[in-house]
């Protein structure tokens, strides 16, 4: 089959397409036939060997996929053969034409919803579905959400709003600014102003770290919740407990367990198919261009969801 080997950590480049051995499903596992795979902004800084993990290579990236399933392993249900799923797969090997995977861990797709939206809810939707539950979003609270524009903001903006918030949207950049989707108001925190601008705020959701987070916690009340959740910005923002209890804020670490990840999945799976939860998909590239989506994510002209096609 074909995949996407990372034998080396560098620039988008270091991605080079190549044949992989056909996956074989094990006892309790399923083969899926790979449509769409999922890339988050995480997978780039693996790629380049400045994330927060450090795989040892060579290896097949990629954690999330849809497709069919087209085959079956010993002990697993028969009856899952022909299915339409969605599936994390342990942090490498979706960058892939075929996966094997327990089939614990399929979700099944919705009769309603397509295989893409369903790739772009499974890493972003439990993530936005678990943030806003954890921080106790409800309604009369003032919400910013940083990174509006991307495939977790755009979410959280839709859920944070359901939930009966007033919703700040922050991106970086006219062009960003221009793709928020759903908010009351809108800010670019790449202006000097910005937090004037924002005002004061209940609950922020910091997807992007460093001096923008740090400066999005000056906006919190007492009694307020910041969940930081993502570094695109390249480092954590400068946040301690200390700080935090100084101010009468609670810092969000964790969103839940397991089973809590796996019923976010589902809530998310399930509000998509009710029209509830739309993604994003900005942009596309097919499987063998994995170079060429890496590329545009870190250039920041990316909006929405980036899916590679298999």
């Amino acid at each position: 089959m074909r995949a996407v080997w990372l034998r080396e950590f560098g620039g988008p480049e270091v991605l080079e397409p190549g044949d992989a051995p056909d996956p074989v499903p094990g006892p309790g596992q399923v083969l899926v036939e790979v449509a769409f795979a999922n890339i988050t902004f995480v997978e780039t800084q693996v790629r380049s060997g400045t994330g927060p993990f450090r795989p040892v290579l060579p290896i097949v990236p990629g954690n999330g996929v849809g497709g069919v399933i087209s085959a079956v392993g010993p002990g697993a249900d028969p009856g899952l053969a022909g299915q339409r799923v969605v599936t994390s797969i342990g942090g490498s090997g979706g960058y892939a034409q075929r996966v094997a995977v327990d089939a614990a861990a399929v979700f099944g797709v919705p009769d309603a919803l397509g295989l893409d939206a369903a790739v772009a809810l499974l890493a972003d939707g439990r993530t936005a579905t678990g943030l806003v539950h954890a921080t106790g979003v409800r309604p009369g609270d003032r919400v910013l959400v940083e990174a509006a524009a991307g495939g977790v903001g755009g979410l959280l903006v839709q859920l944070a709003k359901a939930a009966g918030a007033w919703v700040v949207g922050a991106a970086g950049g006219p062009a960003k600014v221009a793709h928020v989707q759903g908010a009351d108001a809108v800010v670019d925190y790449l202006s000097a102003d910005w937090t004037s601008a924002a005002g004061e705020v209940d609950v922020v959701f910091d997807g992007v770290g460093g001096a923008i987070g740090t400066a999005a916690f000056g906006l919190l009340r007492p009694g307020g919740r910041m969940a930081m959740y993502g570094l695109a910005g390249g480092s954590w923002a400068e946040v301690s407990e200390e700080d935090a209890a100084l101010r009468g804020v609670s810092l969000v670490h964790s969103i839940g367990s397991p089973s809590d990840m796996r019923g976010f999945t589902e809530s998310a799976l399930s509000e998509a198919a009710a029209g509830r939860l739309v993604p994003v998909i900005g942009q596309r590239f097919p499987l063998e261009k994995a170079a060429d989506a890496h590329a545009a994510m870190e250039s920041r002209t990316t909006i929405g969801k980036t899916l590679l096609v298999a």
